[in-house]
Formats: C-alpha cells, sequence, structure tokens
C-alpha cells in the first residue's frame, strides 16, 4: 500500500510550508481541518519552484527547473513521484480537478525569473498571472470542492488577491530583486530613482487589488473564510507599514513583521471575522 509514502509526503509539504512561510502557516490553521493538507501540498510545490530560481545560485537553475518541470509532469500522469513535493502535489491536483493550464502558467512565471529582469505591461501581467493568480486559483479549487458555479463566481476576486500578496511582496523585497538579482518588475517604475510619487503609483494599484478582493473573501463558504481573512489581514498590514516607509528606505531595507506580531495580527484577525467587522 502506498498510504505511508503519501503521509511521510503530506508532512514533507507541511514541514516546507511552516519552515518557510509563518504567515501562510497561520492561516492554514485557521482553515477548515479538512483543507490543511491539500493547501500545505500545493504551498510546498510552488515554495519549491520558487527557491529554484531565488536562491540556489551555485546551481544550474535553468537545469533545475526544466527537470522540476518534467517532474512534475510525470508525477501527475503516472500519479505518484519519489519526490515526495510532487508526490503530494499531485493527490492533491487529482483530488481537486486542478488544471493543468494553472500549474503550466506558474511555471512560465518561474521560468521568467530566469530569463526576464524588467517587464513591460504585458509580461507583467503574464508574470502576476502565473506567479500569484493562478496559485490563487488552485487553493479556490480546493475551497470551493468541486462547486464549478461557485469557483466561477469567485474566480476573479481570487485572482485580485493573489495579485495584491504578489506585489506586497515585490516592494517588500524590492532591495534583494532590484540589487541582489537585478529584477525590476512594475513597467512604469525606474527603481535606480524610486520616488515618493512612483510608490504612490504602486500603492494605488495594490489598494485597488486588495479593495475587489475583499469582495470575494466574504463570499467564500465558512469553512475557507476565516483563514483566507487572516492573510488578507496579515498583508494589509504588512502593506500598511510599507506605505507608511519612505521610499527612499524601501530600496535599502526589507519591510517585515516580527512573528510575536503576527501571532497579535492572529488574535485580532479573529475577533474581527468573529464580530462581522470584515
Amino acid at each position: 500500500m502506498k498510504n505511508i509514502f503519501d503521509q511521510v509526503s503530506a508532512k514533507c509539504s507541511k514541514i516546507t510550508t511552516k519552515a518557510y512561510s509563518t504567515s501562510f502557516s497561520l492561516g492554514i490553521i485557521f482553515l477548515d481541518h479538512k483543507f490543511h493538507k491539500p493547501i500545505y501540498n500545493i504551498y510546498g510545490f510552488v515554495r519549491f519552484a520558487d527557491e529554484i530560481v531565488d536562491t540556489f545560485h551555485d546551481y544550474d537553475k535553468m537545469y533545475l527547473i526544466s527537470k522540476f518541470r518534467k517532474d512534475t509532469v510525470e508525477a501527475l500522469e503516472h500519479k505518484i513521484s519519489l519526490n515526495p513535493i510532487l508526490n503530494s502535489f499531485q493527490e492533491a491536483v487529482h483530488t481537486y480537478d486542478i488544471e493543468w493550464e494553472l500549474i503550466d502558467a506558474f511555471l512560465k512565471s518561474m521560468e521568467m525569473d530566469l530569463e526576464q529582469k524588467d517587464h513591460d505591461t504585458v509580461s507583467y501581467n503574464q508574470y502576476i498571472y502565473g506567479s500569484a493568480e493562478v496559485v490563487g486559483l488552485m487553493c479556490l479549487r480546493v475551497f470551493t470542492e468541486g462547486d464549478k458555479a461557485l469557483y466561477e463566481q469567485l474566480k476573479p476576486y481570487a485572482m485580485k488577491l493573489g495579485a495584491a500578496f504578489q506585489k506586497v511582496n515585490f516592494l517588500r523585497d524590492l532591495q534583494a530583486d532590484f540589487e541582489g538579482m537585478g529584477r525590476t518588475y512594475f513597467p512604469t517604475v525606474n527603481f535606480e530613482r524610486f520616488s515618493a510619487h512612483e510608490k504612490a503609483i504602486v500603492q494605488k494599484e495594490i489598494e485597488e487589488d486588495f479593495s475587489e478582493a475583499l469582495v470575494g473573501i466574504k463570499m467564500l463558504p465558512l469553512s475557507s473564510r476565516r483563514g483566507v481573512y487572516l492573510a488578507y489581514y496579515y498583508y494589509k498590514k504588512l502593506f500598511s507599514r510599507i506605505k507608511s516607509t519612505p521610499a527612499e528606505e524601501i530600496v535599502t531595507a526589507r519591510i517585515r513583521i516580527p512573528n510575536f506580531e503576527k501571532m497579535i495580527l492572529m488574535c485580532q484577525s479573529f475577533v474581527r471575522y468573529k464580530v462581522g467587522a470584515l
């Protein structure tokens, strides 16, 4: 029986999530327990791909991401992989009918990070879709549990939430992306002369994404609404901290929220959720 291997695989995805993202792990805790495993499985997959392009600097990244793509395809075709992260991911894909289009778009965005250092409007939108919006849609497939009508209804809001998270990450990681890897994502911004005016333009775009996303969060089933709202609440607070930070500091330091503050935000979001103050 493959059960033990599947359990080990799922534990690997859970360990990966907790090791790489405190905030995402807290959000998962607030989901209905039945969603913990598939969301861990999805996060493990996207985290490993992201690590290949962002941190494996002493290795052939193009080879590794190409192999990761090939191994993903084989895992989906054969419904098994000796890579435990891919084995757990394929289980989530098949259980919740996550379409290949979403997975392929995600991998294409990861591949873009190896070949493209700056973006025009077209490539920027393509990158946001593949790196963030489709991840929101993968999770939405889980949350809607086969309800196709509900999925289609919530789809645009899930995409906006994923986009908002990613754009906040872009601002948070601006120093590492721009100075460390020479990447610039926002097509209308010159980060060599990053000003308060340019920062305000980016912030307005993010504000609009968050505003639309909240509409969809309120429409989610109760089984997932609380966990998604926690993630939203955390990122909104991180975004508020970024907004209050001068443009010249954004390009020299990574803005973050300490873990003890994350726990406070978790409690605050729970209270707001319980009193209906979403």
